[in-house]
């Protein structure tokens, strides 16, 4: 698994040297390039990018002056859970070749915000104004891993701190590392959640370059349970291949036999998806892949899925391997059609604000119980 100490260029301010976050990272061992203007920066990450130094080896610091915290966008014409995503870092210190932010070609190093100060004030901001007949879901792993090198960072200790006592928000620390040392010994945690993306060996391996292994986050997952987090789990995306429902019942039985489902609030699915343009891209940067190859089909949102009848016995093959063995987690799609939940699940939405309120409910009920 990939590390913070592999990140070999630092690209940050000298206006904000005394920053608590960039001071963090550039007492850390590594090339530290200053900058005072946004044109010295773009030219120190030319100079990398054309000296052949991998995105992934350069870790730039700066201000973010966009929203630190929205809605979730979804997809149109799809039924969306309304999660609350919060923007601390845009790219990841892992190779996934399915990620949607391959698509931003101009994009390069790994941009970590530093006005964390507006994150908290606009946290604050939702939280006070929230309906407290309600529970949200908040999390910071939309564009990012959320705990790639949160050691580092201390973003989520700092926002399990500032949640701990809303007792109508989950914040959720989503990963595809190991990474939690440094989180299993806080004991005010309210209803912080630690969750993982799951896939099978050959998926993890094959298209999850530099990530945990299934067995290390399923150690990790079974840690920070036992350590009183709740955990949730993300089978997104799933990729069919030959062979792939005996591997999705092995992860199963494992992940119930080692992590207490009790203790999962939630449990996501979702198929492999794109959108227009992004096998292009993907074959250039991973010629070897294989996911592109089944027949995908345009969606309403203008995605490419798994043609529907395989998309349907995909979801009901998980589903009735997951509720099997368990109850408890609200088990739900991902960025799918109301036609595809009701096939699957018999649950008849007609907007993403009814998934949510049926979210919410279930939410309530699993708290109230713990």
């Amino acid at each position: 698994m990939k590390t913070v100490d592999e990140i070999r260029f630092i690209v940050a301010p000298a206006y904000d040297r005394d920053n608590d976050l960039v001071r963090a990272f550039t007492q850390r061992p590594g090339n530290i390039l200053y900058y005072d203007a946004e044109e010295e920066m773009d030219a120190a990450l030319n100079s990398l990018r054309n000296g052949g130094i991998p995105s992934k080896e350069v870790l730039v610091l700066r201000r973010f002056r966009g929203r630190f915290f929205q809605k979730c966008p979804g997809s149109p014409g799809m039924i969306c859970c309304n999660y609350r995503v919060m923007n601390t870092c845009f790219n990841c210190l892992y190779n996934c070749a399915y990620c949607f932010l391959n698509s931003y070609l101009n994009s390069y190093g790994i941009v970590q915000f530093t006005n964390l100060e507006d994150l908290f004030s606009d946290l604050r901001e939702f939280i006070a104004s929230s309906r407290k007949d309600m529970v949200y879901r908040i999390g910071t792993g939309e564009f990012t891993d959320s705990l790639m090198f949160d050691e580092v960072t201390g973003i989520g200790r700092s926002l399990i701190a500032e949640t701990a006592g809303s007792g109508n928000v989950m914040l959720e620390l989503k990963t595809k590392s190991s990474n939690i040392d440094h989180l299993v010994a806080i004991r005010d945690r309210g209803h912080a959640v630690l969750s993982w993306t799951l896939g099978t060996n050959h998926n993890i391996s094959h298209y999850e370059e530099d990530t945990a292994t299934l067995d290390e986050r399923l150690a990790s997952a079974a840690r920070a349970s036992e350590a009183g987090y709740f955990t949730a789990f993300h089978l997104d995306p799933v990729i069919l291949y030959d062979g792939w429902k005996e591997e999705y019942e092995k992860l199963l039985e494992k992940l119930f036999r080692e992590v207490d489902s009790s203790r999962i609030p939630w449990i996501s699915l979702g198929g492999f998806r794109y959108s227009p343009g992004f096998k292009a891209v993907l074959r250039e940067l991973f010629p070897k892949e294989k996911m592109t190859l089944g027949e995908m089909f345009p969606g309403a949102d203008g995605k490419l899925r798994y043609f529907k009848p395989a998309r349907r016995e995909m979801y009901k093959f998980l589903i009735d391997r997951i509720t099997s063995r368990t109850t408890v987690p609200f088990l739900y799609l991902c960025m799918e059609s109301s036609e595809m939940w009701y096939e699957t699940m018999k649950r008849n939405y007609s907007s993403s604000d009814e998934l949510e309120k049926d979210f919410s409910d279930a939410m309530k009920e699993f708290l109230a119980s713990r």
